[in-house]
């Protein structure tokens, strides 16, 4: 079983990662697209969405978590 403190440590790697892409991807689909974003604005926008995306991944890896716990305990 995870610990919290590796719960959120591993959605912060995920989201870290997740973040990376996103401004990449964004640098490359927006000009494609049309869309004219300075780079302050897409970093600020993906930084508004990372901090969504930390406490939405760390939630539901607690919410799994607990589910599993009351699995084990039914099970003893």
């Amino acid at each position: 079983m995870q610990s919290k403190r590796q719960s959120f440590y591993e959605s912060l790697l995920n989201i870290f990662i997740g973040w990376l892409v996103s401004v990449i991807s964004s640098a490359i689909i927006f000009p494609l697209l049309g869309v004219d974003l300075p780079l302050e604005a897409n970093l600020k926008a993906s930084a508004f969405f990372t901090v969504i995306s930390i406490i939405r991944t760390y939630a539901v890896r607690r919410h799994f978590n607990r589910l599993h716990m009351k699995q084990m305990t039914n099970i003893a």
